[in-house]
């Protein structure tokens, strides 16, 4: 990754927006939007800085030495963050960024996603934050009550977020649930690019407990399961074989 993705709460806190015009105009409704507090006072007690100036670089270095995180408007190589097109359902939030080297695509891309995501969304999310005591409840194992999330949520799921749900569909998903999710499946690579894992074998990967692979899995491969799912080796001490190897994941009941 060229820079990692974070969701910084504003709320009630100071930003700094410096400049005039539609640029600045867009950073303080974003900000505003996000319940912080924009200043023009470029000495303010604050954490972030937008700058949209002709001529930032002055602004931006007093802002850096300060310690004070900087986005400047079409000079992503004065950034030290970069601001994503942003996709909204409710708490649900989408970001698409590039690293600022084209807000034109990630535009395209978040208007391409508005298309899929239901205006559901948000409500199935609010629906699944005040089920978590009745969740921990039916299942208070936290790995069982994940697999059982995983399933309800997968495409074609009762959950399934690209659906279109009422109120009523997570408490009727409480109430018949299957708590059965244990198993385990093995499969070869065919190449070491990630792009070439079928959908099941992705879906396996991103929710297995337990990853057993050959020496010759490439990270990349690897790193499509949970970050919190156990790795290890499959033959630990033997040379790669010439293909990537096999993999076995695992789902713990």
């Amino acid at each position: 990754m060229h820079s990692l993705p974070l969701f910084f709460r504003l709320a009630g806190q100071p930003v700094i927006v410096l400049g005039e015009g539609d640029a600045a105009e867009a950073k303080r409704r974003l900000i505003e939007r996000a319940g912080g507090l924009v200043t023009q006072d470029e000495t303010a007690a604050a954490s972030l800085a937008f700058v949209a100036l002709d001529e930032p670089e002055a602004a931006v270095a007093r802002l850096k030495a300060r310690g004070v995180l900087v986005n400047v408007v079409d000079r992503p190589e004065l950034c030290q963050f970069t601001v994503p097109s942003l996709l909204e359902r409710g708490p649900v939030l989408v970001a698409v960024g590039t690293g600022g080297v084209s807000a034109g695509l990630a535009k395209a891309l978040r208007l391409r996603l508005e298309g899929l995501l239901p205006q559901s969304l948000g409500a199935l999310a609010d629906a699944l934050g005040a089920a978590r005591t009745a969740m921990r409840q039916r299942w208070p194992d936290g790995g069982t009550r994940r697999r059982a999330l995983d399933a309800a949520l997968a495409a074609g799921g009762v959950l399934d977020p690209l659906g279109d749900h009422g109120a009523q569909a997570v408490s009727e998903w409480l109430d018949g649930a299957d708590q059965s999710s244990t198993g385990a499946a093995e499969f070869t690579l065919l190449s070491d690019d990630p792009d070439d894992l079928s959908l099941r074998q992705a879906r396996w990967l991103g929710s297995a407990d337990v990853v057993c692979h050959e020496p010759g899995v490439p990270d990349a491969v690897l790193m499509r399961a949970r970050a919190d799912a156990v790795r290890q080796p499959l033959l630990p001490g033997e040379p790669a074989p010439a293909l990537p190897g096999r993999i076995v994941v695992i789902r713990r009941g």
